[in-house]
This record gives structure tokens, C-alpha cells and sequence, in this order.
């Protein structure tokens, strides 16, 4: 495993999970939290191994051929499967872990992965740190004297802008939605067809893995998330739509201008 140190900070990028993750640790590198960015990087492939729906082996793929059942997979599935149901629920059912008729739970499983990643560098001692899955953002940090993350949030219509910088006092989980890299690849679940209300969609709220399916979730309901999100406890959003308007929940001014 390959590190990347400057000054007092830790540093280092994984390919995995069919992107990148990144992990910028700004405490002093013990022997404690070099071991844990060890072990999270492994997790990450273990996560891997059990959820890629493109590998033909995993135990998502082989669950949703019918060749094994839930009570023969390892029980992070069912916990994964469990909170599936409760996004879905919470959504109206706008999100989905049959998104395109078969079982796929990545719309979850990337926060998830993160968030356990931060987990654990937390629970070595870590305490002012960024698990970066892809896009999405898990932020450790400690409220006192500690300097605030600062994250740009790309513009998804004008390459090289960006649209706002969120700025975290404190442990912090950002997710952005959008067609910029991949087109419209976001299905609304009850109509079957890509959702195009948004260019991006960017949720805030306090861990990933609830934040990043709230977010898919949010961009397939399309016009009505806006209200959705405001009677969502904790968590505030921006959107830029394919026009370029925007718009913020009440609350997300705390965080980004």
C-alpha cells in the first residue's frame, strides 16, 4: 500500500469498488492510525468482494441469481439489505435496490463503505480526517481548535467552477448525485426512466451511508425533493438544475453559501 505523507498528515488513494477512494488524515501518523488505514483500505475490498454487482462471484450476484440465499451470505448483507429497506421506505420508494430489475444495492454500499472506513481510522485515534468514495465525503473532525475542512462542490454545467464550498466544524458526510461524468444513469424507480430534473443534487447531513442514498433518492423524485428534504431532520441540500438555477434548502447556509 502506497502512502502519500506531508508535513504531520497522512495520505493515500485506493482504486477500488470500481472508483477512487482517497484518505487525507491530518493527525500525526502513529503507528496506531497507519494500521487502521491498513485495515480500512483492506475493507474496502472485502466490501468489494461481497457487493460488486459486476462480479460475477460476489454475494450480491449470486443472491440476486438465486444461487444462495440471505442466511448463507456474511451479515454485513442483511445489515446493507436492512437499510435499503428503510431508505426506501423513508423515499417513497424513489430509491431502489433493484434500480434497473436487479439486485443492486450500490446506491448504498458506497457511503457505507466510506463511512465504516472513517470508523475505523477513527477508532485508532484519529481524529481530523476525510474518507473521499468516489465524490462523496465522510469528515472527521472534532469540535475545538482543529481547522475546518473546505470542500468544493464542482459545478456540474461550467467544468472547472464550482457551485459552492461546504465548510465542516465538525464530523460532516457530503454526497453529490449528478450527470457530469456518467449522463443521466439515475432511474426513478416508479416510472423506469432516467431522472433529468437536476444537473446535480448535493446532500448534507451528519454519516454517508444515509446521506449518499438520501441524495439518489432526492435526485429520482426530482421536483418534489426539495420539500422532501426540508422535512428531513439533519439534513439540508443544492441543487443545480439543467438551466443552471439553484436552489437551497432553509439550513444550508450553515454550511455553504
Amino acid at each position: 500500500m502506497s502512502e502519500i505523507t506531508g508535513g504531520p498528515g497522512l495520505r493515500h488513494v485506493e482504486h477500488v469498488m470500481g472508483t477512487v477512494f482517497s484518505f487525507d488524515i491530518r493527525d500525526r501518523p502513529t503507528a496506531a492510525i497507519r494500521h487502521a488505514l491498513t485495515e480500512a483500505v483492506r475493507h474496502l475490498h472485502r466490501i468489494d468482494a461481497m457487493y460488486s454487482p459486476y462480479r460475477p462471484d460476489s454475494h450480491i450476484s449470486r443472491l440476486g441469481r438465486g444461487e444462495i440465499h440471505l442466511d448463507d451470505c456474511p451479515p454485513e448483507v442483511r445489515e446493507v439489505l436492512a437499510l435499503c429497506d428503510r431508505v426506501t421506505h423513508d423515499s417513497d420508494g424513489y430509491f431502489s435496490v433493484t434500480p434497473a430489475g436487479a439486485l443492486d444495492p450500490s446506491g448504498l454500499v458506497k457511503g457505507w463503505a466510506t463511512e465504516a472506513a472513517s470508523r475505523i481510522l477513527r477508532a485508532a485515534g484519529a481524529r481530523h480526517t476525510c474518507v473521499n468514495g468516489g465524490g462523496d465525503l465522510q469528515l472527521g473532525l472534532e469540535q475545538g481548535d482543529l481547522t475546518p475542512w473546505r470542500i468544493g462542490i464542482a459545478h456540474p454545467l461550467r467544468p472547472g467552477e464550482l457551485a459552492t464550498v461546504v465548510t465542516a466544524r465538525h464530523d460532516l458526510a457530503v454526497a453529490t448525485s449528478g450527470m457530469a461524468e456518467r449522463g443521466p444513469h439515475i432511474l426513478d424507480p416508479h416510472r423506469g426512466t432516467p431522472a433529468t430534473a437536476f444537473a446535480s443534487l448535493t446532500v448534507i447531513g451528519p454519516r454517508l451511508t444515509m446521506t449518499d442514498a438520501y441524495a439518489t433518492a432526492a435526485f429520482a423524485r426530482g421536483h418534489g425533493a426539495r420539500d422532501w428534504l426540508e422535512a428531513m431532520d439533519g439534513y439540508e441540500g443544492l441543487a443545480v438544475l439543467p438551466d443552471g438555477r439553484q436552489w437551497r434548502t432553509s439550513g444550508f447556509s450553515r454550511y455553504g453559501s
